[in-house]
């Protein structure tokens, strides 16, 4: 398969705010897997924070986009799923040639589950968890913490968080997106709880990055509606040090 290798524009954020409002489509990327995220972020975060021939674990793989960057960046990369569909959809976008050698594994198993990767083996974890049950990625996978609720998505995240600071090397750095969501009209606040989880687990927040939302979905449909609050147009991405 021919891809074009690299996107059109590029340039290496420097400041705690990002917005990408073209979604970005080269190489395999596409925007069709529900809630998966822009290519600029893995790419802006596996070239800030790591080398080439690194090792880089995304434990929520989904369509494979930090996997399809690593590739095109010379990195190697683990990629794990809950869910064989997300697996055998990113071994589909990942089956390109490209001049950089890179080692690059997909496996079925669960975030906070990773027995077969050893201790501080990692460089870099470039994730983008689930905001609890706001998109169901399976129908009734057991394990998938995509169906669970606010409070029992925040109790699994602290295994998740547990397994992370494990597999990652000393000053290896764990980056992952994650929103707010609201429930009858109230915010809660799961960007910043999720983050909370993982210092607990041992980690030192470096930085705070309020990402801006452009084409969700949903926004059409509360454009339409008359509401009594602000929509959330933001997303975090935390980036914390072992």
């Amino acid at each position: 398969m021919v891809i074009r290798e690299t996107p059109e524009r590029f340039k290496l954020e420097d400041t705690t705010i990002w917005s990408f409002p073209e979604r970005g489509n080269w190489a395999t990327h596409s925007g069709k897997y529900r809630g998966n995220w822009s290519p600029y972020i893995p790419r802006n975060i596996i070239l800030r924070y790591s080398k080439k021939k690194d090792w880089i674990l995304d434990q929520f793989l989904g369509s494979g986009t930090t996997l399809i960057e690593a590739k095109l960046l010379g990195r190697n990369a683990i990629g794990v799923d809950i869910n064989s569909e997300a697996v055998k959809l990113s071994n589909t976008n990942l089956n390109f040639t490209y001049q950089e050698k890179s080692k690059i594994f997909t496996k079925q198993g669960n975030a906070n589950n990773l027995s077969f990767i050893k201790d501080e083996s990692i460089d870099l974890i470039c994730t983008h968890p689930p905001y609890a049950d706001i998109i169901r990625y399976s129908k009734e996978i057991p394990g998938d913490i995509s169906h669970l609720k606010y409070e029992d998505f925040l109790q699994e995240l602290e295994q998740i968080a547990k397994e992370s600071y494990r597999v990652l090397k000393k000053q290896g750095i764990c980056a992952f997106m994650i929103g707010d969501i609201r429930k009858k009209g109230y915010v809660l606040p799961l960007g910043m709880n999720s983050m909370q989880k993982f210092v607990d687990a041992g980690f030192k927040l470096k930085e705070i990055i309020i990402k801006e939302q452009h084409n969700c979905k949903a926004t059409e449909y509360w454009n339409n509606i008359e509401k009594t609050f602000l929509m959330l147009a933001h997303e975090y991405i935390f980036v914390l040090e072992k």
